[in-house]
């Protein structure tokens, strides 16, 4: 995003006006901004701000929320760059993994009991948001198991907000690409090997599309997540592979028996572009879609 350069058309003399990149003038006003439209922004349902966690361990977590996938997440935020702030963030998130009932009872608390039981204790996530990082920082990112990502933001103008991720590890992203080829745990009872190879190709198109891909597992499907899912692999119906993408269904020709507008419709995973997919060649088909979906993660 440092390269980025942003212009705006000026109307009146056809011209172009640059919009300079700037920070923030305070670091509340970045984390306002975020907790504000954190789900449309980082995917996560805004759950508590500065949350205290007690007088033993004495600090306050800058935001707890709730990603796509039931995964708890902590949101530290620094207005520039401080090299401190993943320690800190690694510091909270070992207090939470010591005080999951209590975690549990905010979720019940703001979102219902049913999301609370759902709650997904083998990946909670750390999302640092600063002006920028050092190489350190992403260096340090990759040493770690747990899931962890560098956003840098920049404003433009009065009324722009740019998010970049600059670095993106989950703690199961190395035995994810290991182990590809295995079929999703929600898809385990398929029988054949034209199932299993297109489950297969299917994990493969989707990891491929870019670094940082992590893969989430649920009981009900699986996800592939940038900072935001992009994809749900789902079980089977029969003989077809269902995924759900991140794509607006109004801009796709959809394709009877091949794409399905799920717009408020109740199924597993998230997105509203549903894609079915019976072979191999279904899968070629559907790789445009794949990078639409990736791209707007």
């Amino acid at each position: 995003m440092l390269g980025l350069k942003l212009f705006r058309t000026d109307m009146t003399t056809r011209g172009m006006i640059e919009v300079v990149p700037r920070l923030a003038e305070i670091e509340a006003d970045v984390q306002e901004l975020v907790e504000t439209h954190m789900e449309t922004v980082l995917g996560v349902r805004f759950l508590a701000s500065e949350y205290s966690t007690g007088p033993v361990h004495g600090g306050r977590i800058d935001s707890l929320g709730l990603d796509e996938n039931g995964s708890p997440v902590i949101v530290e935020y620094k207005r520039g760059t401080d090299a401190g702030v993943i320690n800190q963030g690694l510091f909270y998130l070992a207090w939470l993994m010591d005080h999951r009932a209590e975690f549990e009872r905010l979720v019940r608390d703001r979102l219902g009991v049913t999301v609370a039981s759902l709650v997904l204790w083998s990946g909670p996530r750390l999302i640092c948001v600063a002006g920028d990082f050092t190489r350190y920082d992403v260096h340090a990112v990759s040493e770690h198991r747990r899931s962890i990502d560098l956003v840098r933001y920049r404003l433009f103008g009065s009324d722009l907000l740019g998010l970049e991720t600059v670095a993106s590890v989950s703690g199961g992203t190395r035995s994810a690409r290991r182990t590809r080829r295995q079929l999703p745990a929600a898809a385990a009872s398929i029988q054949g090997t034209t199932m299993t190879t297109l489950a297969g190709a299917v994990d493969d198109a989707l990891l491929g599309l870019g670094d940082g891909v992590n893969r989430v597992e649920r009981k009900t499907y699986r996800a592939y997540q940038r900072l935001r899912n992009f994809a749900c692999l789902c079980p089977p119906q029969r003989s077809k592979l269902l995924v759900y993408l991140k794509v607006n269904p109004k801009g796709v020709e959809l394709e009877p028996g091949f794409t399905r507008d799920v717009t408020g419709l109740g199924h597993h995973g998230t997105g509203d572009l549903e894609v079915q997919l019976r072979t191999p060649k279904d899968v070629e088909r559907a790789q445009e879609l794949f990078r639409a979906s990736y791209a707007g993660a």
